[in-house]
């Protein structure tokens, strides 16, 4: 089978795509026929290595997945022994932030890992985009106490985590104004704001609007400029570190000083994110946005292109059928 390889952390010329040895599942795996995955922001992390941070849970030294890969949407050819939950036949998709072995052809993969069915009538590429950055923009509301009416300014409303924010609020009947460039306005509106701020026409920290909730899904603001838009105890949450890792530290201090706050969007529990974003799609409340499609020979090009931060919504590497 062909996967896209790498054996040292670097850019996207560390990787190979070559063929490897198709997988046999052990006894509590099952082993997919991928047809679509993604190229997201924690593959990028996960290719070079940075956050250094990261390769505590991803190989210190050098990958402990030689094949690259977060999520993926596939179909299931066979089961271990101890797999009870799934059959071959049975459409599925998955993600784990510590990597897998998905940008390949086929893989073995756990039972136990967050793996779910498809969502009815959504296709294999709409599961992979459904992922990763949905498990974020997930972690970003719970973190907080949303409640009908309440508004909402998402920053990056183009991105993966944004356009899927966007989606996850509305679906709770929050006020939404979402930012974004204006060539990509006819795309934001489809996700279903109230409002929408041209970042390349103004600046957003000086709307007139306050809100409860600032959600910087790019990480391209600051908490002090954002307090201006802020209501009293409204909060604020980065997908960033941000300047000096302020986003780190901030939340212990604001928590002190009462008033606006800063939270730390620490991301857990992939399962229950993915479960609440397949309800939603069930319900047509969730579609994610998907930018371009790439094959797996072009993953290089899908990497260079997702690194550039260029992209929206989500890239899709579409395997070979």
């Amino acid at each position: 089978m062909k996967a896209s390889t790498r054996t040292t952390y670097g850019s996207p010329d560390v990787i190979t795509v070559k063929e490897v040895e198709k997988p046999a599942p052990k006894a509590n795996e099952i082993l997919v026929r991928v047809h679509a995955t993604t190229v997201n922001r924690t593959d990028c992390g996960a290719l070079w290595g940075k956050p250094f941070v990261f390769r505590f849970f991803i190989g210190l030294f050098k990958p402990r997945n030689s094949i690259t890969g977060t999520d993926f949407a596939g179909v299931v050819e066979a089961v271990g022994e101890k797999i009870t939950s799934f059959k071959p036949g049975d459409r599925v998709w998955g993600f784990d932030d510590n990597t897998l072995p998905s940008h390949a052809e086929y893989m073995a993969i756990d039972g136990k890992k967050p793996i779910l069915k498809i969502p009815t009538g959504f296709t294999f590429e709409q599961a992979a985009a459904s992922a990763e950055a949905a498990h974020y923009a997930y972690n970003f509301l719970n973190k907080v106490k949303l409640e009908k009416g309440s508004k909402a300014l998402v920053n990056g409303g183009t991105g993966g985590i944004g356009s899927a924010a966007t989606q996850l609020l509305k679906s709770m009947d929050i006020y939404v104004t979402a930012v974004c460039h204006s060539q990509y306005d006819e795309r934001v509106r489809a996700l279903g704001p109230d409002r929408i701020i041209h970042y390349d026409q103004g600046d957003f920290t000086q709307d007139h609007e306050k809100y409860d909730f600032v959600f910087d899904a790019v990480g391209k603001s600051s908490f002090k400029p954002c307090t201006r838009i802020l209501k009293d105890n409204g909060i604020y949450i980065s997908s960033e570190l941000g300047p000096g890792a302020e986003n780190l530290y901030l939340p212990f201090i604001t928590s002190i000083k009462g008033g606006k706050k800063v939270i730390f969007p620490l991301p857990i529990d992939i399962s229950k994110s993915l479960a609440y974003v397949a309800d939603l799609a069930e319900k047509g409340k969730f579609k994610p946005l998907i930018d371009r499609t790439y094959s797996l020979d072009q993953i290089k090009e899908a990497f260079e292109y997702v690194n550039s931060g260029k992209k929206i919504g989500n890239v899709i590497i579409k395997m070979p059928t």
